[in-house]
This record gives C-alpha cells, structure tokens and sequence, in this order.
C-alpha cells in the first residue's frame, strides 16, 4: 500500500498520522530550518525559521500536519532570505559574541545562521542590559543570549515536573525568567541533571566548572553542518 505523501521543492515525502511537515520532512533526511522546535516536545511555533509556503501560504512547518497532496516549498531564494533576516534580527536584540561564547560549535543559533549564510548582524545591535545569574552551585544563567524559544520552560514544565521558568512581560520587554521569589536559580530545586539544564539550544543555561571540557574545532557542528541528518535538532 502506498504511503501518504506530500511535496518539499518537488520531491515526495512520506509521512505517518500526527506528523508535522517538519518532523516527516527531517525523517526522510531533508532539512528545514529551526530553532524553537526539538523532536521530544510538542511543536511551539515561535521561532519562525521554520517558515515554509504551504500551498502558496506562509506557514510554520512545525505547526502544520502533513496531508496528502500538499505542495511545500523550504529551500528558495525568498524563504532563505526571510530566514536569514530573523535571524539577524536575533542576533542584535541579544549579546550574541560567538567567539567568547561556551556554546560556540554547539550552538543550534549559530549553526544555522552559517547555513543560512548571515555575514554579519546587518541591523545596529541593542546591546540589552540583561543580568547574569551565578547563585546556583551547579549552573550559570546567562540572560543575554536568550532567544525565547522555551525550551527550558517545556522541559522543566513536561519532563523535570519542576516549573523553573517562565517567560514574562509584552513585545520587547519579554524575557525568561525564574519561578522563585527572589528571582534567582539558587533559590528553586533545578538539579544540573534535570533535562531542563541541557536542553538550551544557545548558551543560557551553562554548568559551572566544565568550560571548555570539548576543545574548539571537536564541537557538533565544527565539522559537519547543521542540515546533516542527526544534527537538525537542540539537545
């Protein structure tokens, strides 16, 4: 019996009840762009680099069920182009330095920003002022590479059962933030082994004392990019 398919840039893709057009797209090795999205949790839909047209309309590829019959365009000079603008874009309402960054080579941020062939941040960086927080024994948070994705609030939330954090506020005044009175991770239950401590797609959520243990040019994606099959999704 023939399995159910739809098109990505012409090609056929097979897929199973419940797929998102991401999830059937990266199991028959083809990449689309993303950040927010990770496959052991539902579908988010924030992020938007996942953008793909669906019939002719824009559409997060996460966020829609394959069907039959559906014509997907991903990889063209127009969606490449969206892409690569918001990702310039987060680039600069964050403190993004790569070079000095822990997570550089093992960032899904950065690994996708070469894919997409961003060259430089483009627009005039905001240079936010956002806290670091070192009152854990075990973890740094580090708030100025934050991208909102929200892994870290689904993971503690659905897996950890913890609810360390949240994300707060409207418009350019959202962040992430930590669900205890003072503010501070030092003061909650988060454990360096729960999955909400590796699952930050960038370098927010560090442990103290390993800086460094993986050498640069070893890391994930210091070889191989981001669109190989196997290194599409966060930790």
């Amino acid at each position: 019996m023939r399995e159910p398919c739809f098109t990505l840039d012409g090609e056929d893709v097979p897929f199973v009840p419940g797929d998102n057009l991401l999830q059937a797209a990266r199991r028959a090795g083809h990449y689309i762009p993303h950040l927010c999205w990770h496959p052991d949790f539902h579908a988010h839909g924030s992020c938007r680099i996942c953008t793909v047209k669906v019939n002719g309309r824009m559409a997060a590829a996460c966020t829609v069920q394959a069907s039959e019959g559906l014509a997907v365009e991903n990889r063209n000079e127009e969606l490449d182009a969206h892409r690569k603008t918001m990702l310039q874009m987060l680039f600069v309402e964050g403190n993004h330095f790569c070079p000095s960054c822990e997570k550089s080579g093992n960032c899904l941020l950065q690994a996708t920003a070469y894919q997409m062939g961003m060259e430089g941040p483009h627009f005039e960086e905001f240079y936010p002022d956002r806290p670091v927080d070192a009152s854990h024994p075990d973890i740094l948070l580090d708030f100025n590479r934050c991208i909102l994705c929200e892994l870290c609030v689904r993971a503690s939330r659905e897996v950890d059962g913890k609810n360390i954090f949240a994300i707060a506020g409207h418009g350019i005044g959202t962040r992430l933030v930590v669900n205890s009175d003072s503010g501070k991770l030092g003061d909650t239950d988060m454990a360096l082994a729960d999955r909400a401590a590796g699952i930050c797609p960038v370098g927010v959520i560090l442990p103290k004392r390993r800086g460094f243990v993986i050498p640069i040019g070893e890391r994930r994606y210091d070889q191989d990019s981001v669109a190989e099959p196997g290194r599409q999704e966060a930790s």
